[in-house]
This record gives C-alpha cells, structure tokens and sequence, in this order.
C-alpha cells in the first residue's frame, strides 16, 4: 500500500509524462476529510484530458493503486479522477480559470513538485 505522499508524486510524474501543463499540487490533509492532496492539471484539448486521465490510471494500477472512480470523463471539460487520499483535477485552461479551485482551497499550502516536472 503507498502512501498519500508516494500517490501524489507519482500522479504528478504521470501527468508530466503526458505533457500536463501548470500542475500544481494543493495539501489539503489539514483543511478537509476529503483529500490528504488535491492535484490541479491543465490540459490543450479533451482529447490530452482523457489521456491524462488513462496514463494516471495505468500509472497507479501497476503500481497497486488503481484510481476508486473518474468522473467526467464523457464530458471533457474537466475531469476528477478519485484516487482516494489524492484528488486529481484536470482541466481544459478556460474551464479551470472558471471554477478556480486554487482560490477557492486558497487555505491549502501548495506543495513543491518542482523536482518532479521535467520542464
């Protein structure tokens, strides 16, 4: 079994993999039951959001932690993907700026993954 920490790390490495772009990593174990970590990724198109979402999948399943539940997934806009202690939000740019949920856990500290994005 990972932990929270080892989860968040390597959905943000997926994601890089994958071109995800202005990932940012919200901890949210103090604010809120629902998340030790809420991960924020932006997307080009749907199309980049569902292979964000299939690579983040494929990613924690080999490792043993397959995500609980993707929501959205149809829709494109914005994805949720539950990977229990770690939340993981993808968006199309105009949709995130929409919903600004950086602003709106402005509570939550932002991790550091600097050291774990390639570019």
């Amino acid at each position: 079994m990972l932990s929270p920490l080892e989860i968040m790390e390597a959905a943000v490495k997926a994601l890089d993999s994958k071109k995800g772009r202005d990932i940012k990593v919200l901890c949210t174990k103090n604010i809120t039951v629902l998340a030790d970590y809420f991960i924020i990724c932006t997307a080009s198109s749907a199309t980049q959001i569902k292979t964000l979402a299939d690579e983040l999948g494929r990613v924690l399943s080999e490792m043993g932690e397959a995500p609980r539940r993707t929501e959205g997934y149809r829709n494109g806009g914005w994805v949720l993907v539950d990977c229990g202690c770690v939340i993981v939000h993808l968006f199309l740019d105009e949709v995130r700026k929409f919903y600004a949920l950086e602003r709106l856990w402005g509570d939550a500290p932002e991790a550091d993954v600097s050291a774990l994005i390639t570019e």
